[in-house]
């Protein structure tokens, strides 16, 4: 297995289907764009945040995956021999989750910048003598 992560699009909607042991997993299809050609991965997930960001999207929505990547091949009607990818989702990263984090750290950014310039300020104050500059 190779370890990777992959972006692309949705290709219609993912689906959520039951194992036989009762457990539920979610599979899609996701076009990507590889060189001069497009390649569709198969995937399937099983952790639960991963389900449920896959459900989440539409068709022809913006995905990035990480997980275990199988190559295969199939055959078209034509008898084309045609590269093929697995991908066992571990992690899913959407455009909503990219806004979502980037929110997160938004605060903790402009909080540290108010730091930074209150620590700058206390530095000028601890020079600052009253006195005016003479030359």
């Amino acid at each position: 297995m190779i370890e990777a992560l992959i972006s692309g699009k949705l290709q219609g909607q993912a689906s959520e289907k039951m194992a036989k042991t009762g457990k539920s997993f979610v599979t899609a299809k996701v076009r990507v764009h590889a060189g001069d050609t497009d390649v569709f991965v198969n995937v399937i997930a099983f952790s639960e945040s991963a389900c449920t960001a896959l459900l989440a999207l539409d068709s022809g929505d913006a995905v990035a995956l990480a997980g275990s990547l199988t190559p295969k091949t199939w055959t078209d009607r034509e008898g084309t021999v045609r590269p093929a990818l697995d991908l066992v989702a571990s992690q899913v990263l959407t455009a909503y989750h990219v806004a979502r984090k980037r929110k997160a750290v938004e605060p903790r950014a402009h909080e540290q910048s108010r730091h930074q310039q209150a620590n700058q300020a206390s530095r000028r104050d601890d020079l600052d003598d009253g006195c005016p500059l003479e030359f």
